[in-house]
């Protein structure tokens, strides 16, 4: 027999079928209970929804819009689905504003809409009130009609015959991004930019048929997407959760070996265990302080003395464990993306027996460009460059820091209608242009310091890079979120956001009332109190790059709130905006 392989993403099923069939290959929650779906169940179900939407007339090279909140066994089956068929997918952010949702739906002429919910049915049709929108769970109301359809079997012929047709260079997906500020722009992925992608990740991934992954990042994300087919690839047997407020809860019933996250996860369980350090009694605050010390500094390497490894073993079993044992006790390894992980906390993990693998990709890459891996690990890069992508960097300054170029298979085709934009970021070599600015660590390991558009120059004509002032003032257990500014400015200023449960525990350790966090940031205590922080930190950086002053904001950034991107990243225009009045303030 030859040897089984996949060149489209929807093979990715008989791969799995033929390789290592499962009998849990999707799994989801219905209520409190999980339900299960062979791989054989999945392929029988996405060939009846090909076949709906053949005999409706969907013709390939036309567009399907899915706006799903999280990940679900219906969502890849849809997905599937749709692949069979040669539709092309435009996944949206459900955070996306209408704005954004209908100039997506416009530039795409998009025929079908998948939503997650209600809520999400209702904003479409407010938009293109003429639109065929469904929701795709089969308990809902305005339910998908293809959910409950048998096709016959000449039909499901048919979409055998269809299959047959569709090459690895046909377009799989349009995915819209409009990065941290700017129109959105559709990155056009084949079939081939995708597997390509999956087929370089096999090898350094540490996973196995039949291991468990728990998926709750958004599913109209490349980062998650791309991962669940990883999986399929793998084996791997995945979970949806289906609720944010529920994952904590389904890390321990899934008691999963592996997952995808994003740095905000892993700085809200950071910040939790820092809340603990200041609230508990002398002798636990003691303890909890002694344990993340050691933890922070575990190191890369796998020999460490024998004095460290037995204060290691000590806070394992005293704070360090109870991470693992909140992740549902089995947990070996996270992969990390979307943003920059401070490398304390990702020594912190791993000290907890908890791999954190921090990796760098792009929308425009498929996304995976470099990734760490179990045996070539290095905290604080986003590691090796991943097989069959080359990375360079150019134009590079006396620190050795230049904007980081990449070309492989994995390189998108282009912008939707955007043949200008494209050819800008594109060189006629095969070079994509990221827009980051980065270093090589150690030789091979690639380190980002920065986004090349937001390095400001003050009036002094120095150069400042504010993402890794940012993420150095995030280090203190105060403050939870900071915007570095000082453009044409004679001084670095930043906009932050206290971490407002550190701060309440703290008011009431010093007798100072709490209302809420809108009148808190004004308090004169308050204020004292983060100046106290900054200036402490202040104090290990050069004279320029110091926050000379502050302006506290009340409100978390999120992405629903568009303060941040789907991808997590800070939008520093729309904050800059939103803040101008307090901000020309600082400088008057």
């Amino acid at each position: 027999m030859s040897q089984v392989d996949f060149h489209r993403v929807f093979d990715l099923l008989p791969y799995q079928q033929t390789k290592y069939a499962q009998q849990k290959s999707l799994s989801q929650l219905d209520g409190e209970k999980w339900i299960h779906f062979s791989t054989q169940q999945i392929q029988e179900r996405v060939n009846h929804l090909s076949a709906w939407l053949n005999k409706n007339n969907f013709q390939s090279g036309e567009k399907v819009a899915l706006i799903p909140r999280m990940g679900s066994a219906y969502w890849m089956m849809a997905d599937f689905a749709c692949q069979q068929l040669g539709l092309i997918l435009v996944p949206i952010h459900p955070t996306s504003s209408t704005e954004e949702i209908s100039f997506i739906l416009t530039e795409t002429e998009v025929r079908l809409v998948l939503v997650a919910d209600d809520e999400l049915m209702k904003k479409v049709q407010s938009i293109k009130p003429q639109s065929s929108v469904f929701i795709l769970e089969d308990h809902a109301g305005d339910t998908w009609p293809a959910l409950a359809y048998v096709a016959s079997q000449e039909e499901l012929k048919r979409v055998e015959e269809i299959k047959t047709n569709i090459t690895a260079q046909h377009l799989l997906a349009i995915l819209y991004t409009s990065g941290t500020s700017g129109e959105p722009k559709g990155a056009m992925l084949s079939h081939y930019n995708v597997v390509s992608n999956i087929k370089s990740i096999l090898p350094i991934l540490p996973l196995e048929a039949g291991y468990r992954a728990l998926s709750f990042l958004p599913f109209s994300h490349i980062f998650e997407r791309t991962s669940c087919y990883a999986y399929i690839a793998f084996g791997v047997n995945i979970y949806f959760s289906q609720q944010l407020q529920h994952v904590s809860r389904d890390f321990k019933s899934v008691r999963p070996y592996f997952c995808t996250t994003v740095p905000k996860t892993l700085e809200r369980m950071y910040n939790i265990l820092q809340q603990q350090a200041m609230g508990k009694s002398w002798w636990q605050r003691r303890v909890i302080a002694w344990a993340m010390a050691v933890g922070e500094k575990y190191r890369d390497e796998k020999r460490s003395s024998f004095f460290f490894g037995s204060k290691l073993f000590v806070t394992r079993q005293l704070v360090l464990y109870r991470w693992r044992t909140a992740l549902g006790g089995e947990m070996k390894y996270m992969a990390v993306g979307a943003a920059a992980l401070r490398p304390e906390i990702s020594r912190l993990f791993s000290a907890a027996g908890v791999i954190t693998l921090a990796g760098y990709g792009m929308t425009e890459a498929s996304p995976f460009i470099s990734v760490n891996r179990p045996d070539f690990h290095k905290f604080g890069t986003v590691g090796l460059p991943v097989p069959g992508v080359e990375i360079k960097l150019e134009q590079m300054d006396e620190q050795g820091e230049g904007e980081i170029l990449v070309r492989g298979p994995n390189i998108m085709q282009g912008y939707f209608k955007r043949a200008e934009l494209t050819a800008q970021v594109i060189t006629n070599d095969g070079w994509l242009r990221t827009g980051d600015v980065g270093k090589w660590a150690h030789k091979h390991f690639l380190v980002i310091t920065d986004r090349k558009k937001d390095i400001f120059k003050t009036t002094s004509g120095i150069y400042i890079a504010p993402q890794p002032l940012e993420s150095f003032f995030t280090t203190s257990p105060f403050i939870f979120q900071c915007l570095v500014f000082g453009f044409n400015k004679p001084f670095v200023s930043a906009l932050i956001v206290p971490n407002f449960e550190t701060l309440k525990n703290w008011c009431t350790q010093n007798n100072i009332h709490w209302t809420s966090p809108t009148y808190m940031v004004h308090n004169i205590k308050v204020i004292a109190k983060i100046q106290m922080e900054v200036d402490r930190l202040n104090e290990a950086l050069e004279n320029y790059k110091r926050v000379k002053k502050f302006v506290l904001s009340d409100v978390e950034w999120t992405a629903e709130g568009g303060q941040l991107s789907a991808s997590f990243k800070t939008m520093r225009t729309k904050l800059m905006e939103k803040y101008h009045g307090e901000i020309e303030k600082l400088y008057a």
